[in-house]
């Protein structure tokens, strides 16, 4: 970053990643610009506070970050305790977001629409690695402003952009036409959703914990109002992975998740429906028809989405980005995070080498940079903004020195060629990569099925 040396870096998205990444990059004697689309630091998980995490708060806190709280007297959470996402936002997020050191440098009800090379359209060379960006940012007064920065990390996150319900990575026909019988990918069905739940047909769509989560809410819901009833649509022929490890699971509120969810399917409290892929929607005037590709049908109310996401890469379109073909993370990233043979446990520790493009300066961080993948780890976006950090600021030798604390197996490190050097034809071998094993062992930072982690929600 020679001739870019007095210039800030601009961080995109104030979830918890993205303050992550403005923590590390102050420690590094570098200035943060923070873009958050929603009106506060962590809005895209506002959404979702009624909803439990997986891991304890020993695993959802970033140390950098939590250097700067505590230098403000700020105690942190009982490491043990798991929370909701309401208190990741209010023990947390809200503190960090109102340091001077944040606040002045963060940006709210500001949407970054574009990022680009200053002068610069993707076809241009010359002179090209040491040309600031500029990243064009909307606001919420009306304005449209330019920035001009040395660096961009990009942890925006995926919550704006869900996967469609149809099977083919499109909108099942007739998708849209009945988009208003379709809610949120996480409602607040037993609190302020209520209303649109009660008494009603509800078809959850997903096999991932988000669905899961959704699913033992509307029972509760239920019990209150026993007009409700529940419908569970999957792809597969079981619902066996959402179930998971009951008992013996790495992680115990993940565990109790899956073995309720079975016990209420069970006990034909829930309606449960394998191997239905969607082929249309039709709405009915007081709801929708939905059917199956084998020819099934299912009336209902409302649908829940719980698909997944996928990333926004639309404003990166003037950038010169290396992706993988399959899961639109970092091309050297993909091949270790494919969910057709990973899941959370699998991933080894990656840092700045991993995570670069042609593009130099520039990064995918956080949930966003898993691309399609659904397998991300809170704790894995905090080690990606310390080895990005490092690596602006010049220290090489700390990018790529990456480590990854579990609760069962103390801290794995790996230098900057181990977890870069698999190829995308050894994607099953990639799954003995590092030191992260299955059983998960707890570094979950968000429900599954949420993938894990909204790292923003700009």
């Amino acid at each position: 970053m020679e001739s870019t040396l007095d210039l800030p870096v601009a961080v995109i998205g104030a979830g918890p990643v993205g303050l992550a990444a403005a923590a590390h990059l102050l420690e590094n004697g570098l200035e943060p610009l923070i873009f958050e689309a929603g009106e506060s630091a962590g809005a895209a998980i506002e959404q979702w506070r009624h909803i439990r995490l997986f891991s304890p708060w020993r695993y959802n806190l970033d140390p950098a970050a939590s250097r700067l709280l505590e230098a403000s007297g700020w105690q942190p959470p009982r490491p043990a305790a798991v929370p909701y996402g309401g208190e990741l936002i209010d023990d947390y997020l809200t503190p960090l977001a109102a340091l001077p050191a944040i606040r002045t440098r963060l940006h709210t009800r500001a949407r970054a629409t574009a990022v680009t090379r200053a002068g610069m359209d993707k076809t241009s060379t010359r002179n090209r690695a040491t040309t600031p960006f500029t990243v064009r940012v909307e606001h919420q007064n009306g304005g449209t402003r330019d920035h001009t920065v040395a660096a961009v990390i990009d942890a925006s996150g995926t919550w704006s952009t869900r996967n469609p319900l149809g099977t083919s990575g499109l909108p099942a026909p007739g998708e849209d036409a009945a988009a208003y019988w379709i809610s949120a990918p996480l409602p607040d069905v037993t609190g302020r959703d209520r209303a649109s739940f009660a008494g009603r047909r509800v078809l959850v769509v997903g096999a991932g914990h988000s669905a899961a989560n959704t699913l033992i809410n509307l029972t509760d819901l239920s019990k209150k109002d026993p007009a409700t009833r529940i419908l569970w649509a999957v792809r597969g022929a079981s619902a066996e992975k959402v179930y998971g490890g009951g008992d013996a699971d790495g992680l115990p509120a993940r565990g109790q998740l899956g073995s309720r969810l079975r016990r209420l399917v069970e006990a034909g409290r829930i309606e449960l429906h394998t191997g239905f892929g969607i082929d249309s929607l039709t709405p009915t005037g007081s709801g929708v028809g939905i059917k199956a590709l084998d020819g099934r049908t299912l009336e209902t109310d409302i649908v829940v989405p719980c698909t997944g996401f996928r990333p926004d890469l639309g404003m990166l379109r003037e950038l010169r980005l290396h992706l993988d073909p399959a899961v639109e993370a970092p091309v050297q990233l993909g091949p270790l995070i494919d969910p057709e043979f990973h899941s959370c446990g699998t991933v080894p520790p990656h840092g700045a080498r991993v995570l670069a493009h042609p593009e130099k300066d520039f990064y995918l961080v956080g949930m966003k940079s898993y691309g399609r993948a659904p397998t991300f780890l809170l704790a894995t976006g905090y080690e990606q903004v310390r080895s990005v950090a490092a690596a602006l600021a010049g220290d090489q030798q700390a990018a790529d020195t990456v480590h990854l604390e579990l609760p069962e197996t103390g801290v794995c490190s790996t230098d900057a060629g181990t977890s870069s050097d698999i190829p995308a034809a050894a994607r099953p071998a990639a799954e003995q990569a590092g030191c992260c094993t299955e059983p998960s062992p707890g570094l979950i930072g968000f429900p599954t099925g949420l993938a894990h982690g909204r790292s923003g929600s700009n």
